[in-house]
């Protein structure tokens, strides 16, 4: 992590056995991400965070997944969860890296994706930017998703906003290993 200093202290090891535990279940064998540890020092917030329940994977592919999650991130400035996202999840949902320059940089209509995509990443936009898709949109995504893949794409949106409203509101130093956002 670099050097500046959230705006809460993070939690710092020893950790209590139980939050242990969950940072393993987590994390599966690397340290604990600074927003962790920090929502992990409020057991009520790292309880509501926690039952989120969009840490699993879901009805939605790896790849489709990140695409939601990296848009949204960085639409949202969070360059914190973007960067985390980018560097453990582009290689295995096997985002090129003109795709996750994309996520950043690019909008629904990158030459990049596929008409599915494209759908995707207009929903994810009209969301973030009218909290709602209209009719067309609505119905562009439906006809590449089923309703239950709808709704996680709504729920990832909503999920990953919050995050961002967190590392961004906390002021979360980037971490050493994260991506950064791309040049524009």
């Amino acid at each position: 992590m670099s050097q500046a200093a959230p705006r809460i202290a993070p939690l710092v090891p020893p950790y209590p056995p139980e939050i242990q535990a969950q940072f393993d279940r987590i994390m599966r064998g690397t340290p604990p991400l600074a927003l962790f540890r920090v929502m992990a020092g409020h057991a009520r917030a790292w309880d509501k965070f926690r039952a989120g329940g969009l840490l699993d994977p879901g009805p939605l592919s790896l790849r489709q997944r990140e695409i939601v999650i990296d848009r949204t991130c960085a639409l949202n400035g969070c360059e914190y969860e973007w960067g985390v996202h980018v560097a453990i999840f582009a290689g295995p949902a096997r985002l090129s890296e003109e795709e996750v320059h994309a996520t950043a940089r690019g909008d629904a209509t990158s030459p990049c994706w596929s008409p599915a995509e494209q759908a995707l990443i207009a929903a994810v936009d009209a969301l973030h930017h009218r909290a709602t898709l209209d009719d067309a949109e609505f119905a562009a995504l439906s006809a590449h998703y089923d309703e239950a893949q709808v709704l996680e794409i709504m729920l990832l949106c909503g999920f990953y906003r919050t995050v961002s409203y967190l590392a961004n509101g906390l002021k979360l130093p980037l971490e050493e290993t994260a991506a950064r956002f791309p040049a524009v």
